[in-house]
């Protein structure tokens, strides 16, 4: 089949509607202007967006006026989607409970304990040999701020904007890359600065959502929706790469810690939680592995996926850097539905290219740095 022509289009974030979020490895905040144009193709009003994350495309969508299901299996994405979606309150009605945050005594807690840094002349390598994720004095003022947030008792859905409301500020401070699985050597500029938490980017709902905190697999056989976005935490196909199954899970270990505040128990260097370990946690979309078949978990997740929804139209996000190969994705697309649309992402060049279904993309997704969205139509 010949290749169809297609205009190169530039992405930038400023054609969507201002979410906000942390710092993450899967954020899709440079996709959300084409996930919103795909959506916009079809005559869909209520959407469930699969594995929210950290809510941005949640957030955008609830903006634009559609019914949104946010779903993810983390508690800190729960956590944000209850502050962005269901709170009915303007963000000035928090400002006297977030200066009251602000204004507790620094204490020394568990943050302290496991993850404060004193400057030590720039290094983050702490007498104990480890690197720590935040410096002592933010960490005390987070043990403080947490430990207020309990004894004040809150309703579910002013918790929800408070502890997201910490969590943003805690990721304005860190000593990172966007994750908690190592933490730099050298203090980063941003770790010198004072916590300080601020409302919530909040706004108006105009429709009732829905949040969830769920395996997709245990919440598809009794949701119904017109519109499903689903952007699975694909695992490395980097051969080289630790097989570890639970990347997310990890990856985002301690926002789970200030959320739930449980002071569990830790292991390893980066003091990750014990229940992100691979004989705990697992994420099939994740697995490196082949079934007795031959064929990677991850693809048959994807197919298992597609087939259990119940919705009109799907959105899928899949990245080049996925263990799902662009054959194996390409059968399983073609065998659940018709592709209306395929619109691609080049990181390097930083174009979205909008195509009509052909096989092009196959070849495409040979490179690195590719991200694809495929509008499918269920049969």
């Amino acid at each position: 089949m010949a290749h169809t022509p297609y205009k190169q289009i530039g992405i930038a974030a400023k054609d969507a509607p201002v979410t906000e979020g942390v710092k993450y490895a899967g954020s899709k905040l440079k996709l959300i202007p084409q996930i919103l144009r795909l959506v916009e193709t079809v005559d869909a009003h209520t959407i469930l967006d699969g594995f929210s994350g950290t809510t941005r495309v949640s957030q955008a969508l609830a903006k634009q006026g559609y019914h949104v299901v946010s779903n993810d299996i983390s508690v800190w994405s729960e956590t944000f989607a209850t502050c962005y979606l269901l709170n009915q309150r303007p963000a000035a009605y928090y400002r006297d409970l977030i200066n009251h945050l602000n204004s507790v005594r620094p204490t020394a807690g568990w943050f302290t304990e496991h993850y404060g840094g004193l400057e030590n002349n720039g290094c983050a390598v702490q007498a104990d040999g480890l690197k720590k994720p935040w410096q002592v004095h933010n960490t005390q003022k987070l043990d403080a701020i947490r430990q207020e947030i309990e004894e004040l008792k809150l309703p579910k859905i002013e918790k929800a904007v408070v502890l997201t409301s910490l969590v943003l500020a805690l990721d304005q401070v860190d000593n990172t890359l966007g994750h908690f699985s190592s933490y730099l050597k050298q203090w980063s500029p941003r770790s010198y600065k004072e916590l300080l938490l601020k409302p919530p980017m909040l706004f108006e709902n105009t429709v009732v959502h829905n949040v969830y905190r769920r395996n997709i697999f245990d919440i598809l056989p009794n949701l119904s929706v017109d519109l499903a976005y689903f952007d699975p935490p694909y695992g490395s196909n980097n051969e080289k790469m630790p097989p570890s199954r639970v990347r997310y899970a990890s990856y985002y270990h301690l926002w789970t810690s200030v959320c739930l505040f449980d002071k569990c128990d830790l292991f390893g260097k980066a003091k990750r939680r014990v229940d992100t370990s691979d004989t705990i946690s697992s994420s099939e979309f994740e697995d490196f592995r082949r079934n007795d078949a031959g064929r990677f978990i991850a693809v048959q997740a994807i197919e298992n996926l597609i087939k259990s929804t119940q919705a009109k139209w799907i959105i899928l996000s899949y990245s080049s850097g996925g263990r799902a190969t662009s054959e194996e994705l390409n059968e399983v697309l073609q065998s659940s539905g018709r592709i209306l649309q395929v619109v691609e992402i080049n990181y390097k060049k930083n174009v979205m290219a909008g195509m009509k279904w052909t096989n092009d993309w196959i070849r495409d997704a040979q490179e690195e740095n590719r991200e694809f969205l495929f509008l499918l139509e269920k049969a």
